[in-house]
C-alpha cells in the first residue's frame, strides 16, 4: 500500500533525510509472509503464546487482550525514541520496523530461552508458574488468591506464615527442582491450608511475612482498588458536547450504552485509562474524550483544504 501511494520510506527520506519513519506489519517487511494480512490472534498462535497458555491438555488458548497488537506498538514506540536519540548524533533519520510476530517472539522471554538454550519445549502450565514453584492460584474460604513463593527463602517464609513449617523441611520439597517435580503434591498441601481463611486475611498475612500475594480481580474490582485509585491511572474527562455531533452522532455513555439523553446534553463525562508511565517533570494528561463517529470530520477536511460548501456536499451525499 505505501509503495502504491508513493509514501514509502525510500521515497520520503529522499525528500527529508532526517525523517523517522515507523511501520508495524503482521510478519515483517520482507520474507515469505510479508504480504499476509496480520491479525493479533494469528500472531499469538505463530509466536508460541497460545501453546503455553491454558491448562495442561486443554489445547491452545488465546490471551484475553490483543497482546500482539499492543506489544508491537510499544516496541515500535521504543524504536522511534531510539531513532530520535540516534539522529541527534548522526543527523540522519531511519526506518523503524516492528511486527506482530516479532513482538510475540520477543515477549516469550524465558520460555523462548528454554528452547533456544536447553532444547526444552515449554508446555501449558495453567495458573502455575512454569518453573518457579510454588507460584500460582490457590483457593481460599471465599475465592482464590495468587501466591508467588519461588526460591528457598521465600518458600520458607510461606511455610511459616501458613503454620506449616514441616513443608519447608520435607525432603520432597527441599530444592527448587524437587518442588517442580512434586508441584501437584505441594500445591495440594498449601491449598488445604489456604481454603480455611478468606482471601483478604491471607493476602494481608502473607505480604506482612514477605511473601508476594494478591487478589484476582474482576475488571470492576481493579478500578475500585485503593492502590489503583492512588496511582491515578484513570482520568475523568468533562467536555462540552459539539452541537452537530451530539445531534447526528449521539455519544456512547461511559458504560458503553447509547444514551439518548446525551443527544442534547451540553456536557458529558468519561472515565478513561491513561498511561502506565509517569514522568516527574512532564506528567501525562488526557485532554479530550474519545470522539463520536465523524465528530472531527469538518476540522480535518478544513485543515487539508476543503471549503465549507464542499464539506456540506460530502455530508449531503453521505460520503462522510
Amino acid at each position: 500500500m505505501k509503495h502504491r501511494l508513493g509514501i514509502d520510506y525510500e521515497t520520503l527520506c529522499a525528500i527529508n533525510p532526517r525523517l523517522i519513519y515507523a511501520s508495524i506489519s503482521g510478519f515483517g517487511q520482507d520474507g515469505p509472509y510479508r504480504d499476509r494480512p496480520g491479525f493479533d490472534q494469528i500472531a499469538q498462535g505463530m509466536g508460541g503464546l497460545m501453546s503455553i497458555t491454558g491448562l495442561p491438555g486443554q489445547g491452545p488458548v488465546r490471551a484475553g487482550v490483543a497482546v500482539a497488537d499492543l506489544t508491537a506498538g510499544v516496541f515500535c514506540a521504543m524504536g522511534i525514541l531510539i531513532a530520535l536519540l540516534e539522529r541527534e548524533e548522526s543527523g540522519q533519520g531511519q526506518w523503524v520496523q516492528s511486527s506482530l510476530l516479532a513482538a510475540q517472539i520477543a515477549m516469550r522471554d524465558f520460555q523462548a530461552a528454554r528452547w533456544l538454550i536447553s532444547g526444552e519445549v515449554p508446555e501449558q502450565a495453567g495458573n502455575n508458574h512454569p518453573t518457579s514453584i510454588p507460584t500460582g492460584v490457590f483457593a481460599t474460604a471465599d475465592g482464590h488468591i495468587n501466591i508467588a513463593a519461588s526460591g528457598g527463602e521465600i518458600f520458607a517464609r510461606l511455610c511459616k506464615a501458613l503454620g506449616a513449617e514441616a513443608l519447608a523441611t520435607d525432603p520432597a520439597f527441599a530444592t527448587g527442582k524437587l518442588r517442580l517435580r512434586n508441584r501437584d503434591q505441594l500445591n495440594h498441601a498449601i491449598e488445604e491450608i489456604t481454603h480455611t481463611r478468606p482471601s483478604a486475611e491471607w493476602i494481608e498475612l502473607l505480604n506482612l511475612a514477605g511473601v508476594p500475594s494478591g487478589p484476582i480481580y474482576r475488571i470492576d474490582q481493579v478500578f475500585a482498588d485503593p492502590q489503583v485509585r492512588q496511582m491515578g491511572i484513570t482520568r475523568t474527562i468533562e467536555s462540552a458536547a459539539n452541537d452537530r455531533s451530539a445531534a447526528e452522532s449521539p455519544r456512547s455513555h461511559p458504560t458503553g450504552a447509547e444514551n439518548p439523553a446525551l443527544r442534547t446534553a451540553p456536557r458529558f463525562r468519561q472515565e478513561l485509562v491513561g498511561q502506565a508511565v509517569e514522568l516527574s517533570r512532564t506528567p501525562w494528561a488526557l485532554r479530550m474524550p474519545t470522539p463520536a463517529k465523524g465528530e472531527h470530520s469538518d476540522a480535518v477536511l478544513s485543515a487539508i483544504g476543503y471549503d465549507a460548501s464542499t464539506i456540506a456536499s460530502l455530508r449531503a451525499r453521505r460520503i462522510i
